[in-house]
């Protein structure tokens, strides 16, 4: 967020640029929880991540005093009311496609999300943590790859929960022919870099590392469902 919201930061356009196409699913499905129909929802959600693009909407946000988590969901919100009054038949799309929304994915995720008492914001909120995991997950495996370990990673990868037992981890070792030991300490590194990037991750979303903690803590508590 203080990369993305720095005008005097070179690569602000990029990094604003990549945390829109990270967290576009979050407000997909906001707008999707406040009765629009998918293509309506697909072209609200283009059509925001423009403006909010090419406008510098973000200058605005003083990110020194906030959350890109929050910032995004109040001017989500603005939008669709400001939208309101506006020609509900235009192109759709508008011409101004900043990054490609898988439509048809989003819609699979959305037909999975809990029933609907859950509102807009509680939706947004969770779908926000799940991105964001995803994100890490995701950033984690290419750094296994580029080290040459993506079996490695795709092994130990179910193992990120803690879920394992003596048992399962006995067998595992077997399986990947190492020693228990020597699986301990793989999965403790993988635990290791995949905290330390989520902590990274979720810094480049807020205002400052102080922040990372409670931003951390507040994630957690939308993905049990506790808000």
């Amino acid at each position: 967020m203080v990369a993305a919201g720095n005008p005097d930061a070179s690569s602000s356009q990029a990094a604003l640029a990549t945390l829109c196409e990270t967290y576009w699913y979050p407000v997909y499905a906001f707008i999707r929880r406040r009765g629009f129909s998918a293509h309506d929802a697909q072209d609200r959600t283009q059509d925001f991540f423009a403006a909010l693009l090419e406008k510098d909407y973000v200058k605005a946000a003083e990110p020194e005093r906030g959350r890109f988590r929050t910032f995004l969901l109040t001017a989500v919100s603005r939008y669709l009311s400001k939208q309101r009054d506006r020609d509900q038949a235009r192109k759709r799309g508008g011409g101004r496609k900043i990054f490609s929304i898988d439509v048809e994915a989003g819609e699979g995720r959305y037909r999975l999300e809990p029933v609907d008492r859950w509102t807009a914001e509680r939706m947004y909120e969770r779908s926000w943590a799940l991105a964001l995991l995803e994100r890490v997950l995701i950033r984690l495996g290419e750094k296994y790859a580029e080290q040459g370990k993506n079996e490695l990673f795709e092994q130990l990868k179910p193992l990120l929960t803690g879920s394992e037992t003596e048992a399962s981890s006995r067998k595992l070792a077997a399986e990947m022919k190492l020693s228990e030991s020597a699986l301990k300490v793989a999965i403790h590194r993988l635990r290791r870099r995949y905290r330390d990037m989520l902590k990274q991750e979720i810094a480049d979303t807020v205002a400052s590392p102080e922040d990372v903690t409670n931003e951390l803590e507040y994630l957690l508590s939308a993905l049990r469902g506790n808000l």
